[in-house]
C-alpha cells in the first residue's frame, strides 16, 4: 500500500471583494486561507484546506507543517481513521480545539481527496453517493449594510440562481433586526426559504425574545442565537423560542455535537468540515443528526461541503459562504435551479491555482 511521503503547507490572506460584518467578529476586509498537499510514495496527492476571519492562522500553519508530518512519517495513506486517531492522540494534551483542530481537518480533507483520487472517483459518490443535486443557500455576511443594499445584494444573488438566502442579525435593538428581516420577507415573497444568523451574539433570554418576535416571518431557521458553549440553553431557546435552530460551526467534535443533539437544544446541526476534524467527523455528525431525525446543514467551504452533504439523505441546506475562493480555483460551484451540483470530478475537484495564491501570502 502506498505510504504518506510529504506533506506540504501554505499559507494565504485572502483580500474580500467587499468587507463583510457579523454581530461578533467586526468587519472583515480578508480571511485566511491555509492549505496542505499530501503526496503518497506512488505520486498521487490530495488537497485540503481550513480557514480564518483573519487571525491564528499562523499556528494552524506551523502545526501542519511541524507536527502532524512526524506523527504521520510512513503510515499507509488510505488508513484514514487510523491516521485520524493518530493525530488527534498525537496532540491531543495541547489540542482538542482551535488551531490544532483546524489543522486536523485540512489534513483529513487532503486524505479523503487523495482516496478519491486513486479511486478516480468524486469524493460524493466514495462516501455513499446520495444525490449530487444539493439544495443551496447564499450566506450573506452583511449586518452592517443599508436595508436598500441588503435587497440589492439578495437581488444579485437570484440572479445568480440562489433560491434561498441567509442575512445576519444581531444589530443593536432588536427593532432594527425585526425591520430588515420584514423587509427582506417583504421583497422575497412569503414561502421563499429565508433563514437568519446572530453569530452568538445574544444571551438565552434576548435569543427567545428574539426568537419570538422572527416568528410571523416564516424563517426557516435562527442561526447561532447564543455562545456555543452554553448547552442547556440552546435547549431553552428551542423549546421557548418557537422556532428552529441551527447551530454548530463553532463545535469541534463529535463528542459537542453529541452533547447539542441529546439536548434537544439543535434543529438544524451544523459542522464545517474545516474546522470540526475533517470530512471523518463530518460525516459521522451527519448519521449522528440522522440518527435523531434531523436534518443536517454546513458552513463553509461549500465547494468541498457539497460533496459531503450529496452523500447524506438527510442534508438540507448547503451554504455557499461569504468566503470563496471562486478568483484562485478552475472551477467554482456550479448551480442549477437552486441546487448545488456535486462535481464528478474525481476527489473532491477543488483545483487551486498555486501561482495565483502566492501573491496573497503574507510577507
Amino acid at each position: 500500500m502506498a505510504k504518506i511521503a510529504s506533506v506540504s503547507v501554505g499559507h494565504y490572506r485572502i483580500p474580500l471583494d467587499t468587507p463583510l460584518s457579523d454581530s461578533t467578529h467586526g468587519v472583515m476586509t480578508a480571511f485566511e486561507l491555509v492549505t496542505v498537499r499530501v503526496r503518497d510514495t506512488d505520486g498521487a496527492e490530495g488537497t485540503g484546506y481550513t480557514y480564518t476571519t483573519g487571525r491564528n492562522g499562523g499556528a494552524i500553519q506551523s502545526i501542519l507543517a511541524r507536527e502532524i508530518p512526524e506523527i504521520v512519517a510512513g503510515e499507509e495513506a488510505d488508513r484514514i481513521e487510523h491516521l485520524w486517531n493518530r493525530v488527534w492522540w498525537g496532540l491531543h494534551y495541547g489540542g482538542r480545539g482551535g488551531p490544532t483542530v483546524l489543522a486536523l481537518s485540512a489534513f483529513d480533507i487532503a486524505l479523503w481527496d487523495l482516496k478519491a483520487r486513486r479511486a478516480n472517483l468524486p469524493l460524493w459518490r466514495l462516501l455513499g453517493g446520495y444525490d449530487p443535486a444539493v439544495p443551496c443557500y447564499a450566506g450573506g455576511i452583511d449586518l452592517e449594510l443599508s436595508i436598500d443594499e441588503l435587497l440589492k445584494q439578495t437581488d444579485r444573488n437570484l440572479e445568480k440562481g440562489f433560491r434561498a438566502i441567509k442575512m445576519k442579525v444581531g444589530r443593536k435593538r432588536l427593532s432594527e433586526d425585526v425591520e430588515r428581516v420584514a423587509a427582506m420577507r417583504k421583497h422575497l415573497g412569503d414561502d421563499f426559504p429565508l433563514m437568519v444568523d446572530a453569530n452568538m451574539k445574544w444571551s438565552v433570554d434576548e435569543a427567545i425574545r428574539a426568537a419570538r418576535a422572527f416568528q410571523p416571518f416564516g424563517l426557516v431557521w435562527l442561526e447561532e442565537p447564543i455562545i456555543p458553549d452554553d448547552v442547556a440553553g440552546h435547549a431553552r431557546v428551542v423549546h421557548e423560542g418557537g422556532m428552529p435552530i441551527a447551530a454548530g460551526e463553532n463545535l469541534r467534535t463529535l463528542w459537542e455535537f453529541k452533547q447539542l443533539i441529546a439536548s434537544g437544544g439543535v434543529t438544524y446541526p451544523e459542522p464545517d468540515v474545516t474546522n470540526c476534524g475533517g470530512v471523518t467527523p463530518f460525516m459521522k455528525v451527519a448519521h449522528l443528526a440522522e440518527a435523531y431525525n434531523l436534518p443536517v446543514t454546513s458552513h463553509g467551504a461549500h465547494d468541498i461541503t457539497v460533496h459531503l452533504l450529496a452523500a447524506c439523505p438527510n442534508r438540507s441546506y448547503l451554504e455557499a459562504h461569504g468566503f470563496g475562493l471562486d478568483r484562485y480555483i478552475a472551477e467554482p460551484l456550479v448551480l442549477r435551479d437552486g441546487n448545488a451540483i456535486a462535481p464528478d470530478r474525481p476527489g473532491h475537484g477543488v483545483t487551486f491555482d498555486w501561482k495565483a495564491l502566492a501573491a496573497t501570502a503574507p510577507a
